[in-house]
């Protein structure tokens, strides 16, 4: 989270949201995404939002679409693992963005020895960024975690298009104790459409809510058992966890930086209705 926050976005949520617009199941075309992106910049709820998620192979897309001025917020996804960080690197070079951030993935089949040393390779001339290892849901994942203190950033996936795509609340409790515990920062993404834990009614998948998530990495970070954060995750009391949203401090946000979602207004519209956020009173309205 950087630069400052409007005034009507506090603390606890500020750069909550990753702008993933272009990915399922939002998949808006890269040019109307970065003209939303920077129409909302002047917006009530901007400090909402962190940078702007793009794929390594939407990169060439953006030239035409940005001023030399724009400087425009940025984390690239590399799903194909790090080989192609220095190409990645280079063409944001080239481009009037502020890269803030990369996410590589685990390619299936990677020894993690191996992505690690080609992970250390691609860094050499990044110089200041933060890098997410998406961490795999396999027999790597013990090993990406024990190498992800001091170095990297942890990535995890939360949902999917298939419901063995979201973890329950045991394996979120114990992937996100696990970073929580070594000090490694963390982002979410995929399936934290809503704030507060919810069934899908269209697929019937069980969602975890970016609220609980919120607060059991709250709980973990005050040395809470697993067990208190798993039953935060199950919580579906949306007034219950607000309520417990306004006492997670600063340390916590340090922990769970930010999740990816396909829309901005949603989570927005929820943080109003749920009183986490107060939406200005429109002119003519005030007393």
């Amino acid at each position: 989270m950087t630069g400052p926050v409007p005034a009507r976005v506090p603390a606890v949520v500020a750069g909550l949201c990753d702008d993933a617009a272009v990915f399922p199941p939002g998949l808006t075309p890269v040019p109307e995404a970065v003209r939303a992106y920077r129409d909302r910049r002047d917006a009530w709820y901007a400090g909402l939002v962190g940078p702007l998620v793009l794929a390594a192979a939407a990169l060439p897309q953006l030239d035409p679409l940005l001023a030399p001025d724009d400087r425009l917020p940025l984390s690239v996804t590399l799903p194909g693992g790090p080989v192609a960080l220095p190409g990645v690197l280079a063409g944001c070079d080239r481009l009037p963005v502020e890269l803030r951030s990369v996410e590589v993935a685990v390619p299936e089949g990677m020894a993690t020895s191996q992505f690690l040393d080609l992970l250390a390779a691609g860094l050499e001339r990044a110089g200041d960024l933060d890098v997410y290892v998406e961490v795999p849901r396999d027999l790597r994942r013990p090993a990406v975690l024990e190498a992800l203190p001091g170095a990297y950033r942890a990535k995890f996936r939360t949902g999917g298009v298939r419901a063995d795509l979201h973890p329950d609340e045991a394996e979120l409790a114990a992937a996100v104790a696990a970073v929580v515990g070594a000090g490694v920062p963390f982002k979410a993404t995929a399936g934290l459409h809503h704030a507060v834990r919810n069934t899908d009614p269209t697929t019937g998948f069980e969602q975890h809510g970016f609220l609980n998530l919120l607060l059991a990495t709250d709980v973990l970070a005050r040395g809470g058992p697993e067990g208190d954060a798993r039953a935060l995750l199950a919580e579906r009391d949306g007034a219950a966890v607000a309520d417990r949203v306004a006492g997670v401090g600063p340390e916590v946000r340090a922990l769970f930086t930010s999740f990816g979602t396909c829309s901005i207004t949603e989570p927005r519209d929820e943080l109003i209705d749920l009183g986490v956020l107060a939406a200005p009173i429109p002119e003519g309205v005030r007393s």
